[in-house]
């Protein structure tokens, strides 16, 4: 597949001396490269869809998301072709990759209510005569950095939402992972949205640097690592926009002996082992509570060493390979250091090889037992498929150990007592919470929360907090005297 830039309603064959290659991470084969482009083409991207604002402010909202109906059953229509994409260039299953495009269609879904959602309010005679009130504005240019690990999902965190309130935007990919993006392009090509209002740019960091400094791009959303989120809202604040930074995480999961033990292990083996654990919601360490120790160790292991790795296309597979060499290197150099700081580990994946697919970046399922607190590893986000187990011996225990990390993306719980629930729901210093639940991620009717160093900013992506983010507030305080009014 060539990787173009769409802008202004045309696709442009870049003019650059740079490419990403891009890897099915499962073969290690080449499928595309990427066009590493720079501030010129965000600087083309900006003006267009700086072009296209007035006109599309304009448009009346309900005929705006007109367009997102269109965009929904196109994208809904093409979802097995976009999964296979997202498969081949990220490395998750099939069904993964199919589930992960769902929430894409949901946030479209919900930005559809536009015309009820961005109403304002009005209160009659605040002083005599006098009325006020609040209506909402679109911002204007808005723009997404996306990441790799979800490349069909994320950018409809933002996107619908921000095009339904009358802003125009900017998509930058991946460099990764551009080819499910271009492939969407080509179904928002096809619904027909006016020239300008959607754009899309490849590139790698001159092009994040265009968009964070450019005067005409007025809000900014970005997921991935805390190390780059702090420096995406450190830069797009000090160039006077709004951002939504989402960051790392160190998920936790906390064990007591009264939950269902089956019910638990399948839940937080898929939150661990799913996408390869490359997922911001991924439970990365579980915590035991008394006597749940040996039973949960025990069946977590044994569906650790069980778990079906290989293809994502290929049939009964239940894992895949990590994004690239680098990210394998990582993860399994991550794995030995906790072995070093004294962890055991029952469950070793380093060293994979998948028969037909030595070329492939494959790390199994691996568990680490006995992890010391306040080690390196207890506390780096090791953004593949590796659990590690602590174990406390009081409720109160669990919680203080968990509240004691720096990231608060998600906590999850299991237990069998509303009142364990209710204390863990209460206390938690997490933004999205987990009862019984291995992956937290909220309808998009509700923001995707996230506290402490895994969030920058203040508004969230989807439901009210995305609309509250891509639209400006406006007061206007009126009084029209009698003696003013035209008389019929």
């Amino acid at each position: 597949m060539e990787i173009l830039n769409y802008i202004n309603g045309e696709w442009i064959k870049p003019v650059v001396n740079e490419y990403n290659e891009v890897i099915n991470p499962a073969t290690g084969g080449v499928i595309a490269r990427t066009p590493l482009c720079g501030k010129d083409v965000v600087e083309a991207a900006a003006k267009a869809a700086g072009d296209a604002f007035p006109s599309w402010r304009r448009t009346p909202v309900q005929d705006r998301v007109q367009y997102l109906f269109k965009l929904r059953d196109l994208l809904r229509a093409n979802g097995d072709e976009i999964a296979r994409l997202i498969t081949n260039e990220c490395g998750k299953t099939f069904e993964e990759a199919k589930a992960e495009m769902v929430r894409a269609f949901e946030n479209v879904e919900v930005a559809c209510g536009m015309p009820m959602l961005m109403k304002g309010e009005l209160v009659e005679d605040v002083a005599p005569g006098i009325d006020e009130l609040m209506i909402r504005q679109p911002l204007g240019v808005c723009a997404t950095i996306a990441p790799f690990n979800f490349p069909g999902m994320i950018p409809f965190w933002y996107l619908p939402y921000a095009i339904a309130a009358g802003n125009t935007y900017i998509i930058k990919p991946s460099e990764k992972v551009p080819m499910t993006m271009q492939f969407v392009m080509k179904l928002i090509e096809q619904v027909g949205f006016p020239k300008g209002v959607i754009n899309l740019v490849n590139g790698a960091r001159e092009a994040v640097d265009g968009i964070l400094e450019h005067p005409a791009i007025r809000a900014i959303t970005f997921v991935g690592s805390t190390k780059v989120a702090k420096y995406i809202y450190a830069t797009a604040a000090a160039h006077g926009k709004r951002v939504q930074a989402q960051g790392g995480a160190k998920n936790p999961v906390i064990v007591l002996p009264d939950a269902d033990m089956e019910m638990a292990t399948k839940i937080v083996a898929d939150s661990a082992f799913g996408c390869a654990g490359q997922r911001c919601l991924a439970v990365s360490f579980a915590v035991t509570v008394a006597e749940a120790r040996n039973t949960f160790t025990e069946l977590i292991c044994d569906a650790a060493s069980t778990r079906v790795v290989g293809y994502g296309l290929d049939a009964g597979v239940q894992m895949g390979p990590v994004i690239n060499a680098a990210s394998k290197e990582r993860v399994e150099s991550l794995i030995g250091l906790g072995v070093q700081e004294g962890a055991a580990i029952p469950v070793d994946g380093r060293g994979t090889q998948i028969k037909g697919y030595e070329g492939g970046y494959f790390v199994r399922p691996t568990i680490l037992t006995d992890v010391p607190r306040g080690s390196e590893i207890s506390m780096t986000e090791i953004f593949g498929p590796v659990l590690s187990l602590m174990h406390v011996n009081t409720v109160d225990d669990a919680i203080e150990l968990v509240n004691s990390g720096q990231y608060g993306n998600q906590a999850s719980l299991f237990t069998s007592s509303g009142s364990a629930a209710r204390k863990f729901r209460y206390e938690v210093e997490s933004g999205n919470i987990g009862i019984n639940i291995g992956v937290a991620a909220p309808m998009a009717f509700f923001p995707f929360s996230g506290w402490k160093e895994s969030f920058f900013g203040d508004m969230h992506g989807q439901g009210m907090d995305a609309v509250e983010f891509f639209t400006q507030k406006k007061v206007v305080v009126e009084r029209w005297p009698k003696e003013w009014t035209r008389k019929f």
